[in-house]
């Protein structure tokens, strides 16, 4: 299993509208990716690892597949589209990283 997450740096003065992240770009993510699309989470930043620091990411979502193929099958065909809702919510850009799901 994959995990692909989709993180947005924590930057002074930038954009990001939890909630419709969380409640129309997720969801429309899930609903195009389909079956490839095992589940996923979303995530807001709250707080750095030392005490009274800020949060790297302000957020971030996790999307867990079969494989990386099967990210890429059901990705793939509407990056075009989920991309571009990307300044619904945000001005900032994506950090994204595949990791293999070791420990479940």
């Amino acid at each position: 299993m994959i995990k692909v997450s989709v993180m947005y740096p924590n930057e002074p003065g930038a954009r990001f509208d939890h909630e419709y992240y969380a409640e129309k770009h997720m969801p429309m993510v899930a609903s195009k990716m389909g079956n490839s699309l095992l589940r996923y989470t979303v995530d807001r930043g709250i707080a750095g690892g030392a005490p009274g620091t800020d949060a790297a990411f302000v957020g971030m979502c996790h999307l867990f597949c079969d494989s990386v193929e099967s990210f890429q099958e059901g990705f793939g065909p509407h990056a075009d589209e989920i991309m571009a809702d990307i300044p619904n919510y945000t001005d900032l850009s994506p950090v994204i990283q595949i990791s293999e799901v070791v420990v479940e």
